[in-house]
């Protein structure tokens, strides 16, 4: 792929946006590329976690507005809905594919750049890093590509509004802060630090690595909390049928590291 650069290593997957002299910019290109890359994961019991990085100084400056103002503006609402949505859909396709997704953030993480960081499971921010949802600094609403879905809910409406209604760019210091980043390292250290992260999860057995992702998904909208339960004891009742379970039992108790099929 032109665009992006895909790494396997055992069970992780790597990709790496690879536009580094347009700070990673989505083009058309890219945005096709990583929709094929999610939608194809969502059956791939093979890949167990997902990492998504910038190649360059910077994760993702958001839309590349060249390519975009040199394409035609014009044609009809529905042709122009159908270029929105397939931006969209690669979002959706981030949340619905099973594998945590941990994003490393270095630079600039702007607009639908942001987006992506926010659609990811886990976020580790470099010390330089600074996210925005650039849309409205260019005429736009700040409410795109699920931002204002997944910003109240991690920060709180107050908190979304300041930095949806301005543009204002959250540094790491303050991602921290507000919860939006789970860890704030030297950008040396990114590597590392999101190594741990695959590490522990894969100590879960692969079905239940992939059910706590879409149980926590399915918890984040649940009509109460007997909703809730009942999407937990699903997965506890599937989980438990695994035969995986026996070896993430036996592992735990001898202090090994588990076996999984």
């Amino acid at each position: 792929m032109d665009s992006l650069t895909l790494t396997r290593q055992g069970d992780v997957l790597e990709i790496e946006l690879n536009r580094p002299e347009k700070l990673n910019a989505l083009n058309r290109e890219m945005v096709d590329q990583l929709r094929t890359v999610f939608q194809d994961l969502y059956r791939d019991q093979s890949a167990r976690v997902v990492v998504l990085k910038g190649a360059g100084r910077s994760f993702c400056a958001g839309l590349d507005l060249q390519q975009a103002s040199s394409s035609a503006p014009g044609g009809s609402v529905s042709d122009r809905l159908d270029r929105q949505r397939a931006l969209a859909e690669v979002y959706v396709a981030m949340r619905r594919c099973p594998q945590p997704v941990i994003c490393q953030v270095q630079g600039a993480a702007s607009g639908g750049g942001f987006a992506l960081a926010l659609a990811s499971d886990i976020r580790i921010l470099s010390e330089d890093a600074r996210m925005n949802a650039a849309f409205i600094r260019i005429g736009l609403s700040a409410c795109d590509m699920g931002v204002s879905y997944f910003l109240p809910r991690m920060v709180g409406q107050s908190l979304a509004s300041e930095y949806l209604l301005t543009g204002r760019f959250i540094d790491a210091p303050r991602a921290a802060q507000i919860g939006l980043a789970n860890r704030v390292v030297p950008q040396d250290q990114m590597a590392h630090e999101c190594d741990a992260f695959v590490e522990d999860m894969l100590r879960a057995t692969p079905l239940g690595l992939r059910l706590t992702k879409d149980g926590l998904n399915l918890a984040i909208d649940a009509g109460g909390l007997e909703a809730v339960m009942a999407i937990e004891d699903r997965n506890q009742m599937l989980t438990a049928g695994d035969p995986n379970f026996q070896e993430g039992m036996r592992a735990f108790l001898e202090k090994r590291r588990p076996n999984y099929d």
